[in-house]
């Protein structure tokens, strides 16, 4: 499986803030691990609506932080949120270049739509400062029945005529906590945190996991099929998921989530810089 990148106008900021305070959970466990940097640079990759960002710049005690995303739909919430040394702009993370060096690179429940992460957190260290920190979080929740089902589905028919030569049979672009760990230390960093962890969230039902996804998840396929084929693949997702799931009120979500924090301390020890590479993805 893997997570495709999505079209930045598929991004529905009313369906992505239905379960703001769960999304916003590893975002708070992320941003425990990062060092205020007292007038540093700090870019925000897939900022979002920016009310986190807000909390990432008051974080850092920064002199100035950027948030960048490529939906125009979330900008549009993020940008009245702007001044004090805080400020957001469109565009591509996966095609992420600094062209300044910034203190921290913070990305939060984005790069899982970038390919490549070893070329990706090669990249992202060339746009850091010496002692600089990468703070990464990643969704790992690829073989629940809430993310699994919605690629099964798409390969049925008539969601295959879409789906066929897209996200289905691909690898997924997430690795595992201890190769992310080996990754950070061929790179140069030194102190580093990788932890897998598991997130329990307790929705209405589990009927609640359909829009949970319909957040997320299912914009892949949303962006790949016109409407009235969407709304039988929504109808048909959501009669397998609940097949497996039952029909339970409330419903326990567990979503497991990577959390990667690092301080940059020397080049790498297998390729100093590795080489450019340029990548495609949607915060």
């Amino acid at each position: 499986m893997n997570d495709r990148p999505v079209p930045g106008d598929a991004w529905d900021p009313v369906q992505y803030s239905r379960f703001a305070a769960e999304r916003a959970r590893p975002f708070f466990d992320l941003l425990a691990l990062v060092e205020p940097c007292p007038g540093g640079q700090v870019i925000d990759l897939g900022c979002g609506t920016g009310e986190l960002t807000v909390r990432l710049h008051d974080h850092c005690r920064a002199d100035a932080t950027l948030g960048i995303d490529s939906s125009d739909a979330m900008l549009a919430k993020a940008l009245p949120l702007a001044g004090n040394g805080l400020s957001f702009e469109v565009g591509d993370i996966g095609r992420f270049g600094a062209t300044s060096r910034f203190d921290i690179v913070f990305a939060n429940a984005s790069l899982q739509w970038v390919p490549d992460h070893t070329q990706l957190l090669r990249r992202l260290a060339r746009g850091l400062r010496p002692n600089g920190q990468l703070a990464v979080q990643v969704p790992a929740n690829g073989d629940h029945p809430s993310h699994a089902l919605a690629f099964e589905v798409a390969q049925e028919s008539p969601f295959g005529d879409y789906t066929g030569k897209g996200p289905v049979g691909e690898a997924s672009p997430v690795f595992s906590p201890e190769r992310y760990a080996e990754l950070l230390h061929e790179i140069g960093f030194g102190p580093q945190v990788v932890r897998l962890q598991v997130y329990g969230h307790e929705l209405a039902s589990s009927a609640d996991v359909v829009e949970w996804t319909r957040g997320t998840t299912l914009l892949r396929f949303q962006s790949q099929m016109p409407p009235e084929v969407f709304d039988q693949f929504l109808a048909r997702y959501s009669e397998r998921l609940l097949e497996v799931l039952g029909r339970q009120a409330p419903y326990f979500y567990t979503f497991k989530r990577i959390l990667i924090w690092g301080r940059l301390e020397q080049t790498s020890r297998s390729n100093p810089a590795g080489p450019a590479t340029s990548t495609r993805g949607q915060a």
